[in-house]
Formats: structure tokens, C-alpha cells, sequence
């Protein structure tokens, strides 16, 4: 039997506008076992981003709470800002429709950012070329490796995006939310990605909560959800 490694319970998010309370998730119970591929599809504007922001405690929801099961039950509403800080780059890592790569820095620099963040919150040092060649063999297994001391602006978006998930990947979290991951890259790109998730799931076990729009690709993973006005409904049993 599967293990919980993240629920929710009664999830809600409300904002105040000029015009009037806007509520952009309604209650939402919601679990993700380990080693999942969960897609969550939906038309543009029903909350998806907003949830996947939450559960990678980017954002905060209004009421509800959230638990992630890992070396111990973790709710992060109860952690101060730097523990929630070390808890998200040890535990999470985010695949975006963006890449944020940073252009100053090449490949092997930005996907060791993560670790080098993670230092800051331990005291830990350790020697940077140790990193290097950790993000290289990371590299070589995602097949992006020859790239290495390139700069982003030297690599096709489908190359970017590998980069991003070799970043959120170095920590060895967890979990990887990925919003949109997709969004950007042609089809072959697109199936290409989901392929490479896939492989990483199967072979080291990641789970993996995906956002997208990509409705063949979404039919693919272990479990598809589908978000309307705020409501997550589990595709298999509507």
C-alpha cells in the first residue's frame, strides 16, 4: 500500500478586491501518495497555479491546513519564515512554465544554486567543485550535459527546461510541482519532458504534481484531476 506523503484539508483561498471577495479555491481535500504522477488540468483562471503555489508554500492559503509526510509530519503553517525556508529547498523542487534560469551564470551554476541556498540555512560549507561534478552527472542523465558551460541564452527552450528540472531535482527532494512545465515548448519538446519525468519518477522514486493544459499528456500520468471554479474533481470517478 502507498504511503500519504501530502494532504490537504479543507483548502481555501480568498482575496479582497475593490470589487468584492474573489474565492479562488473552495474547500479543497486533496492527497498525493508517493512516487504519484498527479496532473491537475483546467480552464485558465480556476485556481490551479494558486493551489500548486500553496502546496509548495510559495503562497498561504486563507484557511485549511496542510500536511506533508516525510522523515517527520511537517505542517508548514506552524514553522517560522527561515525553518519554512529550509523545509521548501530541502523538500520541494519547482519545474515553472519560466525557466528563471539566471543568464549571468551557465548551466552547471544555476543547478547548484539550490544547494548553495540550502548552505545559507545550515552553515554547512562544502567545496564547490564537489557540486560541479554532482550537477554534471545530473546533467549526463538527463542528456543535457555537453551544455554545461553554456549560458541559457545559448540553449533551445526544450534545453532550458531540462535545465530547470536538473535544478529542482539536485536537492533530491521529494516532491517536484511543476506549473506548466510544458507551456512553452513545441510538441516533441513537450512529450520529450514528460518522457524524462517519467524516467526520473521510475528510477528514483520522485513524486511528481503537475499543472497543465495538456490534456494527452495529463490521460498519461497515475492520477488526473481536473479544477473547475475552485473544486478539485478526480477525473476516474466523475
Amino acid at each position: 500500500m502507498k504511503k500519504k506523503i501530502l494532504t490537504t484539508n479543507n483548502l481555501t483561498k480568498k482575496y479582497i478586491t475593490k470589487a468584492g471577495r474573489i474565492e479562488i479555491l473552495k474547500g479543497i481535500n486533496f492527497y498525493v501518495n508517493q512516487g504519484d504522477i498527479v496532473a491537475i488540468t483546467g480552464a485558465s483562471g480556476v485556481g490551479k497555479s494558486t493551489f500548486l503555489h500553496i502546496l509548495g508554500t510559495l503562497d498561504f492559503p486563507t484557511s485549511g491546513e496542510i500536511e506533508y509526510y516525510l522523515d517527520k509530519n511537517i505542517n508548514p503553517s506552524k514553522l517560522s519564515r527561515d525553518a519554512l525556508s529550509e523545509f521548501r529547498n530541502k523538500n520541494i523542487g519547482f519545474v515553472f512554465q519560466f525557466h528563471y534560469l539566471l543568464s549571468e551564470f551557465n548551466v552547471i551554476e544555476n543547478v547548484i544554486l539550490p544547494k548553495l541556498i540550502g548552505y545559507e540555512f545550515s552553515g554547512n560549507k562544502k567545496n564547490k567543485r564537489e557540486l560541479e561534478e554532482k550537477a554534471f552527472y545530473l546533467l549526463k542523465e538527463l542528456g543535457i550535459h555537453e551544455r554545461a558551460l553554456h549560458k541559457p541564452s545559448e540553449l533551445s527552450g526544450g534545453e532550458q527546461q531540462r535545465v530547470a528540472v536538473a535544478r529542482a531535482l539536485f536537492n533530491e527532494p521529494a516532491i517536484i510541482l511543476a506549473d506548466e512545465p510544458t507551456g512553452n515548448l513545441d510538441s516533441k519538446s513537450a512529450q520529450e519532458l514528460f518522457e524524462l519525468f517519467k524516467k526520473i519518477n521510475a528510477t528514483k522514486g520522485t513524486t511528481f504534481i503537475i499543472v497543465t493544459h495538456n490534456e494527452k499528456l495529463a490521460q498519461k500520468c497515475s492520477r488526473n484531476l481536473r479544477m473547475i471554479d475552485g473544486i478539485l474533481i478526480d477525473t476516474a470517478n466523475s
